[in-house]
Formats: structure tokens, sequence, C-alpha cells
């Protein structure tokens, strides 16, 4: 406990870790512990974003140091290199996957998006949490995005970030309010989904739903049920508005 405090900060930070790997008091800290700590700060990540990492991966601290090694090797082949703001999460993407698992969930990706060679070398680097996502939740993206959106591959390929986003919790209902929004002229028609799908909630709501209480007052109530629900009404999403 008295190593890990000045690591993580905080009593309450290292009980946060210790509730994803209890073994943090159990493992060998000379051998392990220790020296993985010094090779990332060596990598130049700052105490702070170790910390980070291992209140997601905490497993990284307990590896083998050879694995870390690996694993940061891994991380610049894939274009991210030490010192960068994505290098905390690229490592921990690719932690504890073989080269060959990497290998096909890069041709997943390429697949599942329509992406090229090119296009997964600009994505993955941007948003290494890609590597993590099951076939599943990112086959439902794509069929969102290509049947219902009507993005181009290459257009998210340059804004990976969406792609994890909740698709009932974010980007369906967001979708809908900005369609809805659209087909009865309140907002122009020239609004990029990416920019509001990146917005916070209370951004969201405060520029796309309040302002317009008055001309549609049910733009609110159905956004919302679409949010909790995950189901966007089966009439015409949402209801009609006051105004033409």
């Amino acid at each position: 406990m008295h190593y890990y405090l000045p690591i993580f900060g905080s009593f309450q930070s290292v009980l946060r870790a210790l509730n994803r790997g209890s073994y943090l008091l159990s493992c060998d800290l000379e051998h392990a512990v220790k020296p993985n700590i010094r090779y990332l700060l060596e990598c130049r990540l700052g105490v702070c974003d170790i910390a980070k990492l291992c209140m997601t991966a905490p497993r990284i601290l307990l590896t083998n140091p050879e694995h870390v090694h690996a694993m940061v090797a891994c991380a610049e082949g894939l274009g991210v290199p030490r010192g960068s703001g994505m290098f905390r999460h690229m490592l921990h993407g690719v932690a504890f996957l073989s080269q060959e698992q990497i290998a096909l969930k890069l041709e997943h990706l390429k697949k599942t998006f329509r992406w090229s060679d090119a296009e997964v070398r600009v994505a993955v680097p941007s948003a290494p949490e890609l590597l993590r996502k099951s076939k599943e939740s990112l086959q439902l993206r794509s069929e969102f995005f290509f049947s219902e959106v009507g993005l181009e591959p290459s257009y998210i390929a340059r804004r990976p970030v969406i792609i994890n986003y909740s698709l009932e919790g974010r980007l369906r209902p967001r979708y809908y309010a900005l369609k809805y929004l659209k087909k009865n002229g309140l907002i122009d028609h020239d609004r990029d989904y990416y920019n509001v799908v990146v917005l916070t909630e209370k951004v969201f709501v405060e520029k796309y739903i309040c302002p317009h209480k008055e001309a549609a007052p049910h733009l609110a109530e159905d956004y919302a049920a679409a949010c909790r629900g995950g189901q966007v009404p089966t009439r015409n999403p949402f209801r009609p508005a006051l105004v033409t």
C-alpha cells in the first residue's frame, strides 16, 4: 500500500484499482510491478497515465516485464509512438493480445467498415478501443452507419471515435433528433452528424432540444424515451412539429 499510494494519488484510487485486481497486494513488487513501472516511465508515460492505465488494465503492472516490452513494441508498430497522447490508450488496446489476434481484429475492422489498409491505419491509432470491441457491437454500428445514416467508409475512418459511443443511448437517438430537426426546418441542413454526436449530453440537449420546446413540444419527451429504451418511435421518428 505504501508503494501504490504515490502512484495512484489517493487511497480511494488504490481501492478502485484493487476492486479491478485485488491481486495487486499479493504480486511480486520487486520482479514485476517496479520494473514495469520503471519501464513505462522510460516510455514517457507520466505517473498519472500509469495510474489510469492500471485502473482499466491492472494486470499490466503484474505481468512479466517482457510482456510489457512486447505491448510497447506492438503499440509503436500500430503507429502510436511513445510520449503521444494516445500511447496509454493503445497499450490498453493491445494488452495481452497476440500478434495473430491483433491481425485478425484489424482484418475484421477492414471488412466490417469497408476500410482500405490505409484507412484502418488511420482509424486504429485514433481510436485504439476498437481493438477491444466485440464483433457483434462493431457489426451493429456498421449497419447503422451505412444503412441508416448513410456515412461513407472514409468518413468513419477519419472520425473513428464515433464507433465507441453507445448505439442505443447516443448514436441512434441523436441521429433521429437531428434528422427530425432538419426535416422540419428547425436547423440548417448542413449540420454534421459527427459534430452533434461528440457533444456532451448536457450541451446537446441545451443546443438541439431545449430551443425547440414550443415548435416541437414532444421532441424532448421522444428523445428522452429513445435514450432510455434504445427504441426510436416506429411512427415517423419523433412526432411532427407544429411549424412548417
